[in-house]
């Protein structure tokens, strides 16, 4: 007899569906845009001088991009001036945020999930994938759960060979 016929893929055979949230990701350019270099001598900004800028500044550079806005400076920074940027940027950017390049991932697989067709995972066991090579913030965990509560018959985290049980549906 073959040893080779004696073995069974267990996992195979379970029924579970595993996704990892990393085929999420943006393959779109992130690109940090720091309103710092707008303050005048680096402590507030100049209503004036940033209206002028805001006109004469090349905003189809962010054609498709992803975008972070931070002011890495300690500065005295108005809520108009974001809004400036951002009705700049609207025509352009994939996507805008105020905060750092962690917060437009975040914002990234979080659009992601929203858009996603789940109907393909409904009655499912579903293993959400976790320690993966690629960084996934922990809010896209959250959201994939959230998203999956109503449709999957029941949610794992981890790998189909070691799972940790996290939704199950009461039949």
């Amino acid at each position: 007899m073959d040893i080779q016929e004696n073995i069974v893929n267990k996992v195979a055979q379970s029924g579970l569906i595993s996704f990892d949230l990393a085929t999420l990701k943006s393959s779109g350019e992130l690109v940090v845009y720091d309103i710092k270099d707008n303050l005048f001598h680096g402590l507030m900004l100049r209503e004036k001088d940033f209206r002028e800028f805001i006109k004469q500044h090349n905003w189809a550079q962010y054609q498709d991009k992803n975008v972070s806005v931070i002011c890495s400076a300690d500065a005295i920074v108005p809520t108009w001036a974001y809004m400036l940027i951002a009705s700049k940027l609207s025509p352009f950017a994939n996507l805008f945020v105020f905060g750092d390049l962690e917060v437009l991932e975040t914002a990234l697989y979080l659009k992601a999930i929203d858009a996603m067709d789940v109907s393909h995972f409904k009655d499912q066991r579903i293993v959400i994938k976790g320690c993966g090579e690629i960084y996934v913030p922990i809010t896209a965990f959250m959201a994939i759960t959230n998203k999956l509560n109503n449709v999957a018959k029941s949610i794992m985290y981890g790998e189909p060979c070691s799972t940790v049980p996290i939704y199950k549906r009461k039949d």
